[in-house]
């Protein structure tokens, strides 16, 4: 047995030796030349230096692809078809690609190498992305762990984009942080709110941008944005809506509730379940009561997981405050964003009270 382990364990030292080799041999040796991107058959074309990803290649290129983890594979949106030009599949891809779409060419960008001639296709949408060189306005302290960003827009620049959509947020160079790095974002503010953007960003402890922003970002600082991205919004129906998130998930939320409330849309009962651990991590109560105060068809649930103080909220996991309040959900449909464990659960909830599962939207955090 012992003998087994060794050797599993020195073949796994020489494939990781071999790996390392690899990498470095390419780093000094390998020359790609200049190579084609050919976008959309012949929409655009590019020639560029072979040897970077196609996601920061594209970006060179000002065509930006979504990518919620800024280009670390972790996240699988930054999808296009690669019809020609890309190699064979990686490990690093499988677990993001359905079966349809590894037999349709469909592959993540940020692991694709540029290194010859390569024919892509992307949604149309996407050659319509803008990067916007911005200014921040105003940091807000929502909570402990929780910031609102508002970014205003040069002069003369407005933004188009659908409630729900994200952003993409650049840190600059701190610390030892050397290179800029983005994380994706999604928008608090209206549309129709179309001369700044709103942000609302949370902690993550070590996250490269959460703590550029904490720590390093203040209010007359400039700030690079990309966007929007994301098909997160309110699709066209007259069915009564649930909404559900957590923490920073309360953004494309507002935003979705503040275009209802913009574009006249009154026919249409909404729900928001908003939960929270304790009183300390709620924000943006008053506007939302305001809200349900001013627009009969407007309801706000917040619950609190953990606190036993007196308050007048909801008490229990944000997945059973939903359940006890509806005892079917056949004629609703839902919108949720927050941790992929929050998504999966309340999912579960909403099949079991009659929801179908095509009626579930959804805009998971990665």
């Amino acid at each position: 047995m012992t003998s087994i382990i060794t050797a599993v364990l020195v073949l796994s030292a020489l494939s990781g030796i071999l790996t390392l080799l690899l990498l470095i041999a390419e780093f000094f040796f390998a020359n790609y030349g200049e190579c084609t991107i050919d976008v959309n058959k012949g929409e655009k074309s590019f020639k560029v230096e072979g040897g970077a990803n196609l996601l920061m290649t594209l970006a060179s290129q000002k065509l930006f692809l979504p990518s919620g983890c800024g280009g670390r594979g972790s996240c699988g949106t930054c999808k296009c078809r690669v019809l020609e030009g890309a190699g064979p599949l990686l490990p690093t891809e499988m677990p993001y690609l359905s079966d349809e779409e590894k037999t349709s060419n469909v592959r993540l960008s940020c692991q694709v190498k540029v290194r010859n001639d390569i024919r892509i296709e992307v949604p149309e949408e996407l050659l319509s992305i803008k990067e916007f060189e911005t200014v921040i306005e105003s940091i807000t302290d929502f909570t402990h762990d929780i910031k609102g960003l508002r970014f205003k827009l040069p002069e003369g620049t407005t933004i188009r984009f659908k409630a729900g959509q994200f952003a993409n947020l650049f840190s600059r160079p701190y610390d030892d942080v050397k290179e800029e790095t983005s994380r994706a974002y999604s928008i608090s503010s209206a549309p129709s709110d179309n001369k700044a953007l709103e942000l609302v960003i949370r902690y993550v402890p070590n996250g490269m941008v959460t703590t550029y922003v904490f720590n390093h970002l203040k209010a007359g600082d400039k700030a690079r944005l990309i966007g929007p991205f994301g098909e997160f919004f309110l699709r066209d129906s007259d069915r009564e809506i649930i909404c559900i998130a957590g923490g920073s998930g309360l953004a494309p939320i507002r935003s979705i509730i503040l275009d209802m409330i913009d574009r006249g849309i009154s026919n249409r009962k909404a729900t928001f379940f908003f939960g929270a651990v304790s009183q300390r991590d709620l924000y943006y109560v008053d506007e939302f009561k305001a809200i349900e105060k001013a627009h009969p068809w407007f309801r706000f649930v917040p619950a609190l997981s953990k606190d036993d103080s007196d308050h007048p909220y909801e008490n229990g996991l944000i997945t059973d405050v939903v359940a006890r309040n509806y005892d079917s959900m056949n004629e609703l449909e839902a919108y949720l964003c927050g941790s992929p464990g929050m998504i999966g659960a309340c999912c579960k909830v909403l099949i079991s009270k009659g929801m179908p599962e095509d009626r579930i939207y959804f805009d998971k955090f990665s």
